[in-house]
């Protein structure tokens, strides 16, 4: 499932909830609509026929658009097209123009790619604390008297992966004979699992992360919960730092945010200097988009450049990949990038890179899935061990990834009081500690929202 189709699914939600729709009308006349895409500020659907769009045009247009505007957060207009004035879906794959875009858009993307330096990052006033103490690091030669452990936050694609590279490329150019280690906490995690499967000795994994001069990781977060991992990480970080060897850490966010992690850990985690990334302002926008097309020999205009940045807000990786459409669609239509392009690009953005925000329905979808019940089930009052489990779950993960308050929380769930928010919360927090299924099964459900969420 494309990502327009779940925003579609949440604009259905909306409607249910706030225009307070029948199903009945959902079903014969919402339901049948097939979202197609997004072209620049307009929500295209394909309707089965005239009469259809007749009547949603007359009794529902104003309500959808509503909804599109909560759901994706920018106005957009409603375009209905009966299936027949429309291609389908299918179609791109044998339009020619269509497979000579993808074709130079792959080759696009192989080149125009810089190195992960402090020279090609970008610095504005969303990144530039946590530049500063990257570069200090790395002037350092991994002695860890400046920052230690450096622990680095924010979103995913804002430029995290980008200094811990940047500082290992300086660390080697400075002294070629330092041991650095880069490595994920899903890969540090699968280290561990393996040797431990394998009952090989684990001296040498030992070896591998203790004896490093310089150890980067990127998503820590990923540790949580994982008490074998956690156990692991704790000695290694010890030893390293007892011997005043530099460690930088990253994730998606601060060490108290994260879950179901060990104290100690955390503790660790806290005792050195702890610094944000943030969505890159507008001025570090533009700046970053014009980075990418030098790299690609691309000349785009002021207004094309602010248009892009003025829309794709959140990620950095969707600017270089709006960058790389342009060039693209340049060489395809052989002329300069124009507005007209750019809204192009940006739909392509939205439609095929950005996904549906997180929301309540889709978490609960999720939770539903997993337990066999219905979304209705978890919202009401039923008491059934297996409906009162997955209503805990679904509490749980809406309260560790979205930021709403408790009492938001509670008017989702059937009104329910504050406490009873806290309790389901807990008690989630405290099984997971003793059920490794259930850990495993929230970690997986985490994993593919948070996927969904931010590319």
């Amino acid at each position: 499932m494309n990502s327009f189709e779940e925003v579609f699914d949440a604009v259905k939600a909306y409607c249910k909830e706030e225009g307070k729709i029948g199903d009945l009308a959902i079903n014969l006349w919402l339901d049948k609509l097939i979202p197609a895409r997004l072209e620049g500020s307009d929500a295209v659907l394909y309707c089965t026929s005239e009469f259809q769009r007749s009547v949603v045009n007359s009794n529902y247009s104003n309500l959808l658009q509503e909804g599109f505007a909560q759901v994706l957060g920018f106005p957009v207009q409603l375009r209905l097209i009966v299936q027949e004035e429309g291609k389908s879906a299918q179609s791109d794959e044998n339009d020619p123009e269509m497979v000579e875009m993808q074709n130079i858009l792959d080759n696009t993307t192989g080149s125009g790619d810089y190195a992960y330096t402090f020279e090609t990052f970008i610095v504005g006033s969303s990144n530039q604390f946590a530049y500063a103490a990257c570069t200090s690091i790395a002037r350092s030669d991994g002695n860890g008297n400046t920052y230690n452990p450096l622990f680095i936050y924010g979103p995913s694609g804002l430029g995290k992966t980008h200094l811990l590279t940047a500082i290992s490329h300086e660390m080697r150019r400075r002294n070629p004979n330092l041991k650095i280690v880069y490595v994920t906490g899903e890969t540090f995690t699968n280290e561990l699992i393996e040797a431990i499967k394998q009952k090989k000795d684990t001296s040498k994994f030992h070896e591998k992360y203790r004896s490093a001069d310089v150890l980067l990781v990127d998503d820590v977060q990923f540790l949580s919960g994982k008490e074998s991992a956690q156990e692991e990480f704790f000695h290694t970080f010890n030893k390293l730092h007892e011997e005043g060897r530099q460690i930088v850490l990253t994730s998606d966010r601060p060490p108290k945010d994260i879950k179901i992690l060990e104290e100690r850990i955390r503790n660790r985690f806290e005792s050195g200097l702890i610094t944000d990334i943030s969505m890159p302002d507008f001025e570090t926008r533009v700046a970053i988009i014009r980075r990418k097309a030098e790299l690609l020999d691309l000349k785009i205009p002021d207004d094309v450049a602010e248009f892009i940045a003025n829309r794709l807000k959140t990620n950095i990786r969707q600017l270089e990949g709006a960058v790389k459409r342009l060039k693209a669609l340049k060489q395809l239509a052989d002329s300069a990038p124009s507005l007209s392009m750019a809204q192009s690009v940006i739909r392509d953005i939205l439609t095929d890179d950005q996904p549906a925000p997180v929301t309540v329905e889709r978490i609960i979808s999720e939770v539903s899935n997993l337990y066999g019940v219905t979304a209705e089930d978890i919202r009401s009052k039923k008491r059934s061990q297996q409906i009162s489990n997955a209503r805990k779950v679904a509490i749980y993960l809406v309260h560790s990834i979205t930021t709403m308050t408790l009492a938001s929380i509670g008017e989702e769930f059937g009104n329910r009081d504050h406490s009873t928010i806290v309790y389901a919360v807990k008690y989630v927090e405290n099984n997971m500690k003793k059920d490794s299924n259930l850990r495993d099964a929230i970690e997986s459900i985490t994993k593919t929202i948070r996927d969904g969420a931010v590319k």
